[in-house]
């Protein structure tokens, strides 16, 4: 099939089929895109941005960041799960880990955000931001359909720069403003909110078809359910009683569902119900 990467749970949401093949997982992604797989390399994108990072087995503190100061080690490219083994430790007990780097931390609200994309030009644009509240640095929830202006420019600026004469769709994780990830693909549990208009502009867009950009996203709330055990009985009456859709995760380590509200209001209040949120 022309998308490259589809989960069979979540086949009915890619129609209609476009006659290029489009990759929906990143090691699609980095196959099929052989011009633009510096994306995937998470410290040149770190530098690119200006943020303070080197390979693991350079001191941060020779960078002038003290001891105690927190930074970020992650793999440097990881397509199998991007954000696995991805944890913060102090500036002086950064691993001598091969393939992997340290990031100054970034503090603020975590962002998602799906971009269409046009010869290198932003068409099209979804933000979705992640809870403050978490498990093991997981958001609990992701707000869909979130205004940030603020973010647009810079990210117009960023296609432009990174992405010159790309056509599809990408992805870009920012903490504060400030970009940790980069995917050539987009974020597909969030698909579910984006309304029928989005797949048939995003196959258009792919087969040089004539593109007509969709309408913004109406919203939505997609909450993480973790543990290692299964939902108890009062869990599922209060989730049944939301009307909200239940996805089981066998593929992501500690989760055991993914709840998507398409009501917002609805899943606030059935994320405070089931003890998720700290206020």
């Amino acid at each position: 099939m022309p998308y490259i990467g589809v989960l069979p749970e979540r086949k009915h949401l890619f129609r209609p089929e476009p006659r290029a093949e489009v990759a929906v997982s990143d090691a699609a992604a980095w196959r099929l895109n052989p011009a633009y797989r510096h994306l995937y390399n998470k410290l040149d994108l770190a530098l690119s941005a200006g943020l303070l990072a080197a390979p693991c087995g350079v001191n941060p503190v020779e960078f002038g960041l003290a001891a105690e100061d927190e930074v970020f080690v992650k793999p440097i490219v990881n397509l199998a799960g991007m954000s696995l083994n991805a944890r913060a430790v102090r500036a002086d007990e950064v691993p001598d880990e091969p393939g992997s780097f340290w990031c100054e931390r970034l503090e603020g609200s975590h962002t998602s955000t799906d971009c269409l994309v046009q010869d290198g030009r932003l068409r099209w644009l979804a933000h979705t931001r992640g809870a403050a509240e978490k498990h093991a640095s997981r958001s609990i929830y992701w707000e869909v359909g979130v205004h940030l202006p603020e973010l647009d420019a810079w990210l117009t600026r960023w296609v432009a720069e990174q992405l010159a004469g790309y056509t599809g769709i990408c992805n870009v994780e920012l903490i504060g403003g400030r970009p940790i990830e980069a995917h050539l693909r987009g974020s597909n549990g969030f698909f579910d909110f984006y309304g029928p208009d989005f797949m048939r502009s995003w196959a258009a867009l792919v087969d040089r078809q004539p593109f007509e950009a969709p309408p913004p996203v109406p919203g939505g709330l997609v909450i993480s359910i973790f543990g290692d055990a299964d939902l108890g009985t009062e869990q599922q009456r209060l989730i049944e009683a939301a009307g909200a859709e239940m996805q089981p995760d066998p593929h992501t380590p500690d989760r055991i569902v993914i709840l998507r509200c398409h009501d917002k209001a609805i899943g606030f209040d059935l994320c405070g119900q089931l003890g998720l949120l700290d206020r």
